[in-house]
Parts: C-alpha cells; sequence; structure tokens
C-alpha cells in the first residue's frame, strides 16, 4: 500500500487518464460530476449523490449510468488503498462523443471517469474557530433547468475563484444577476437570525449540495425554523451565526466576510456535533 495516496483513473473501467477528444464533455461541458468524501475506505453519503447525479442525467437527458457499476469501479480504486484510506472520489458523467455542433445525437454512448485524489488536510481552527470568506464580483446566471444539479460547466465559479489570492480566504460568496445571495464557489449557504436559520433559494441558478441537504433534513427533526428565500448582503452581514457547508469539509462556522467578523454560534455548533 502506498504511503501516500497518489491520484488515479478509470475511464470506463478502464485505468487511464485519457479521453477521446470528441468527447462532448471537453467540447461543451455535457455532463455532470460529483465528488465524494472517503472515510476509512467507506464511500459517504453514496445514495444522496447517486440521486442527484441520476436527477441531472435526466435533467440533460443523458442516459442513466449503471449505479451498481460505479460503486463497483469507485470500490476497485479504493481497495487498492485498503480499508483505512482517507481520499476524494470524483464521478463524471458525460453524453459521450459526438460529431461537432451543439445537437446531441441519441447514438452517443456516455463516458464515465472515476477519479481518486488524495484527502485535502485543513487546519482544526477552520472548525473550531470558523473561516475567512470574501464577496465576489462574478454573478451566477439563472436557469431553472440547470439550477440544483451539479453540470461540468464551472466557469462562473471559476472566474470568482480568481478574484482574491489571499491563502486565508477559503470560499467567495456569490450572488445572481439581481445581488441575490446565493451560496459559496464551492459550498452553501447558511445563516442564523434571532433563532431562524436562512439559506438562499436555489430555484433559478446554484447547486443544491448534498451537506445542505443533510442540515435541512437535521433542521426539521430539531424543530428549527428554516427560512429559503431570496436575500441581499445586507441580509446576510445582520447575521447573528453564518457557516458554509459541503460534502467534503462538512460544516465550517464563518467568522470573516471581508471586513465584517462573526463568531461560531450555538446553533452552528449544534449542527456540526450532530453531523461531524
Amino acid at each position: 500500500m502506498p504511503t501516500q495516496i497518489e491520484s488515479l483513473f478509470l475511464i470506463n473501467g478502464e485505468a487511464g487518464n485519457e479521453v477521446l477528444v470528441t468527447d462532448r464533455g471537453l467540447h461543451y461541458g455535457d455532463g455532470l460530476f460529483e465528488t465524494l468524501k472517503i472515510k476509512k475506505g467507506a464511500i459517504l453519503y453514496w445514495e444522496h449523490h447517486m440521486a442527484r447525479l441520476l436527477s441531472g442525467c435526466e435533467r440533460l437527458c443523458i442516459p442513466l449510468p449503471d449505479i451498481v457499476l460505479l460503486r463497483s469501479e469507485a470500490e476497485r480504486l479504493i481497495s487498492e488503498y485498503g480499508n483505512n484510506s482517507d481520499a476524494i472520489l470524483k464521478i463524471i458523467v458525460t453524453r459521450g462523443s459526438g460529431q461537432r455542433g451543439y445537437k446531441p445525437t441519441t447514438a452517443a454512448k456516455p463516458t464515465r471517469i472515476i477519479a481518486l485524489y488524495p484527502s485535502p488536510r485543513y487546519p482544526e481552527n477552520y472548525w473550531k474557530d470558523g473561516v475567512r470568506v470574501t464577496i465576489c464580483k462574478t454573478r451566477l446566471a439563472g436557469n431553472p433547468r440547470l439550477a440544483r444539479i451539479k453540470h461540468l460547466n464551472r466557469l462562473e465559479q471559476i472566474l470568482a475563484s480568481s478574484e482574491w489570492d489571499d491563502p486565508a480566504i477559503v470560499d467567495g460568496i456569490m450572488l445572481d444577476m439581481d445581488q441575490h445571495v446565493i451560496e459559496g464557489t464551492m459550498s452553501n449557504l447558511f445563516w442564523v437570525y434571532e433563532g431562524n436559520l436562512y439559506t438562499p433559494d436555489l430555484t433559478q441558478c446554484g447547486v443544491e449540495g448534498i451537506m445542505r441537504h443533510l442540515v435541512l433534513k437535521l433542521a426539521e427533526e430539531l424543530q428549527l425554523m428554516v427560512v429559503n428565500g431570496h436575500y441581499f448582503v445586507e441580509d446576510l452581514l445582520s447575521a447573528d451565526e453564518i457557516f458554509i457547508t459541503n460534502s467534503i469539509h462538512g460544516i465550517w462556522p464563518v467568522r470573516q466576510i471581508d471586513q465584517h467578523t462573526f463568531k461560531p454560534g450555538p446553533v452552528t455548533k449544534h449542527l456540526m456535533d450532530l453531523i461531524q
């Protein structure tokens, strides 16, 4: 077993790191992806990720992948590092190769890519003291058909992430074209105000994260009032506590947004204790 995990790839079940140059995922971003956490060899939240992947395939009219096969290929990569490995698993499904032009052909056979990456190491104080984020200038375009799913076109997030070079800033908050707060470049956003939990509406744009779904479910079980709606930066900055979520790091409290400071609060800490 290697002392350090190296990146490994399976493309349509075969070891390698090359796809056909005619693949529509390369040409048009015509596909979807899921990023999953591997903890001690176990794939976390597999069912939730696969449900979102299948929903995205249906939305984009891409033939549904064989989930059993995907699981088998994922476990094949993980097994090379034993049952105690921590890693990041990425699953990509594209429409496959096709002729030039936007119009897809029903003859295309989807491409599946399974990738295994080393697990990132984050400072412990990210969970204890919170993280710094910034407000991005790049805006998210609205499109209900593409909202909530993880399609391959991440140009908005790429542009937004290039807006800062301070290593102390871990994420950027993105707004839509109407100046509504939506999400982080790699996370979903929550805040607490007067005991209620707030989160942006994602019907027009944004990704419906797996951890977001779990937080909302947990909030319901705790009988915590959740308000999902359209909010501006001023609403966010008036919060009593703020946190961001994704399936890799779980919940991080936010301690600073640009020049505005916050402290991890009791609601955030309680949710962290229950999820992490």
